[in-house]
């Protein structure tokens, strides 16, 4: 079959007339909250395969253990597969997350409200990543509905895990062989195609000193001294971070964060332990056994430097490893996702379409190490800033979600068809 200019006029007029319906469909995914933490997640993927139901598309509900999710640290999670199988070929995959990171304070709109104002919808995971459930699924609906004669297939993977390193999302499915696609992409922003991102380390570091009153410090080891001491430390890295630059297009430099720290047991006593959990940036050049080992070796000496009152106990520390996200490195199969997400984009969006990096992580590097070529492209704006993921008053231009899905459909039928 060849496809042609008609058909992709075709799938945008198709897209067009059922765009209020995509919209109503992301409005109610929107409107059920996935803060993760805690997540409890599951009523999201049950709601979510309700509302596929009249569309026609079957959803399988793949239920991770509880025991294994609460070891997990989170409270319940329902991967769903949607498969739409149209003949012999590649089978595509389609991959967003539900899971969200809690509101926080400051928004002016509703954070689970879904309401429309000037052209944009607001509320958590407008941008980052319900509104790619809309994109994939009308995407899907508008190739059908040409009734053409189509090669291979589609799945849509909904996961909810991503927030956590979607080992429990995508790693999961995939492990337990429940999907093994030919290509995929995974939600994201409508002015570029990604083809690598950075890895992620996370780790918690435990700082044991002594307690004692606060009227007669010298008699306990200050643990918030002894942890200020390491975070110098740590920080310090970053100047030397800036010096390390990444070859690939859209990453720079790698960068450490400490974005959470506890510790102490009232105003007038002396802190006998303190915990913080730092997160490590890695380009995709760098090798995550040598950055863990270099931050514990930065932990360990640090620790060892600080001088505790006389006859006080020296620090103890103890770091945990909560997370590795390697790094995501494109596989040489994505060239027939990137140039056709290329042309299209710049057919739709009336400007050229870069393929590049990105500083963040993502449940596709899941999909590459296991040797599936992806991509992360979806409706949103040109950076993460613009859309306030991740912050109050998130949201997405909804002409942006329109114009992807027409992308991600063309995109589509050109590999199936």
């Amino acid at each position: 079959m060849t496809v042609t200019a008609q058909h992709y006029a075709q799938l945008d007029a198709w897209i067009d007339a059922h765009f209020d319906e995509q919209i109503l469909f992301l409005q109610a995914l929107v409107q059920v909250p996935t803060d993760t933490p805690p997540g409890n997640n599951a009523p999201h993927a049950e709601r979510t395969a309700a509302l596929l139901q009249p569309m026609g598309f079957l959803a399988e509900k793949h239920a991770v253990p509880e025991a294994d999710v609460k070891a997990y640290g989170l409270e319940s999670i329902t991967n769903l597969i949607v498969r739409r199988k149209y003949g012999e070929g590649k089978t595509i995959a389609l991959n967003a997350h539900g899971d969200v990171v809690p509101p926080g304070d400051g928004w002016t709109h509703p954070p689970y409200g879904a309401e429309i104002e000037n052209g944009a919808i607001y509320g958590r995971a407008t941008a980052v990543s319900k509104s790619d459930f809309s994109t994939f699924t009308f995407a899907t609906r508008a190739i059908e509905s040409l009734g053409l004669p189509l090669k291979g297939g589609v799945e849509l993977h909904f996961t909810y895990d991503e927030e956590f390193g979607g080992e429990m999302g995508p790693g999961w499915l995939l492990a337990k062989g429940l999907t093994k696609p030919d290509l995929m992409i995974a939600a994201g922003f409508s002015y570029q195609v990604v083809t690598a991102h950075n890895g992620c380390l996370q780790m918690e570091v435990t700082v044991n000193g002594e307690m004692a009153h606060a009227a007669i410090p010298d008699s306990g080891t200050d643990a918030l001294q002894g942890a200020v001491h390491i975070l110098n430390a740590l920080h310090a890295l970053n100047t030397q971070y800036l010096q390390v630059t990444s070859k690939v297009e859209g990453i720079s430099h790698p960068y450490l964060n400490v974005g959470m720290i506890e510790g102490g047991t009232n105003t007038n006593v002396v802190a006998g332990k303190v915990v913080f959990k730092l997160d490590r940036r890695m380009i995709p050049e760098e090798n995550p056994a040598e950055v863990e080992a270099s931050i514990r070796q930065t932990v360990a000496d640090a620790a060892a430097s600080f001088k505790p009152p006389r006859g006080g106990k020296h620090l103890t520390v103890d770091v945990r490893r909560m997370l590795l996200a390697n790094a995501m490195k494109p596989l040489a199969g994505n060239q027939p996702l990137v140039n056709a997400i290329q042309k299209h984009g710049e057919q739709v969006f009336g400007e050229p379409i870069p393929a590049l990096g990105t500083p963040l992580y993502t449940d596709v590097r899941l999909y590459v190490e296991r040797g599936i070529p992806g991509v992360i492209y979806g409706a949103g704006p040109r950076t993460v800033r613009e859309s306030n993921a991740k912050r109050s008053d998130e949201h997405v231009q909804l002409e942006d979600v329109r114009r992807a899905t027409k992308v991600v459909a063309r995109t589509l039928l050109d590999l199936l068809g």
